[in-house]
């Protein structure tokens, strides 16, 4: 078994890592930042006078953005429902389905993490592997040549370890801004549940009955 070979093959799982780690930090980063912007703006925006889309502003509804698709749902579908307990489940469903696109792609990240180091060892052990069989075969008695081929192997657990430390530094990082983002996601379910100008069947409008009171007076 050629272990040069599997070693070479481990420092090439751990570049690979390094380079979707980093495309999925970048893409989630962006996200981010721009879910939280827009959030923050309809949080403003979203007031119990609003009952319909249009009415917000229009610099908050000409890009599709995950808070806007959570209010647009809502204030779309809340004054065909017919009971408050209709609406809290549908608003719920909403909410949880907006959730759960938040989360998305950070399984890599996590996975990236946990095994970035086991990669790096990997390649370590490996790497002396193939130093000793190296100097069994050849007879090498120089130490600098061991310490060399030594070092070089334990290059693999270092950049596995980095790797994992960066992963895990942006993953925390990123959880924090999911709670920061379902906290304002769960402030505009509310703000747009506000409102709502359906009645339950059979019962009669307001201004129908003080109509017909003031008319007996």
């Amino acid at each position: 078994m050629n272990m040069n070979l599997l070693h070479e093959l481990a420092f090439y799982l751990m570049y690979a890592c390094a380079a979707l780690a980093i495309f999925v930090i970048v893409e989630r980063g962006l996200f981010f930042g721009y879910t939280m912007r827009q959030a923050s703006g309809l949080e403003r925006a979203m007031t119990h006078a609003v009952q319909h889309l249009k009415e917000l502003p229009t610099e908050l509804t000409t890009r599709p953005s995950l808070p806007l698709a959570l209010v647009s749902d809502i204030l779309a579908e809340k004054h065909h429902l017919h009971t408050e307990k209709d609406l809290e489940d549908f608003s719920e469903s909403v909410y949880i389905a907006k959730r759960g696109e938040v989360q998305q792609r950070l399984w890599i990240l996590d996975t990236i993490v946990t095994a970035a180091p086991l990669l790096g060892l990997l390649g370590t052990i490996l790497g002396i592997i193939d130093t000793f069989k190296a100097l069994a075969v050849q007879g090498v008695s120089d130490p600098g040549q061991v310490s060399q081929g030594i070092g070089t192997a334990l290059y693999a657990t270092a950049l596995g370890i980095g790797i994992a430390v960066v992963g895990m530094f942006f993953f925390n990082l990123f959880q924090e801004r999911i709670e920061r983002i379902n906290d304002h996601l769960k402030v505009l379910m509310l703000r747009a549940c506000v409102g709502r100008q359906n009645l339950q069947p059979g019962q009669p409008q307001p201004t129908s009955q003080s109509n017909n009171k003031l008319h007996v007076a």
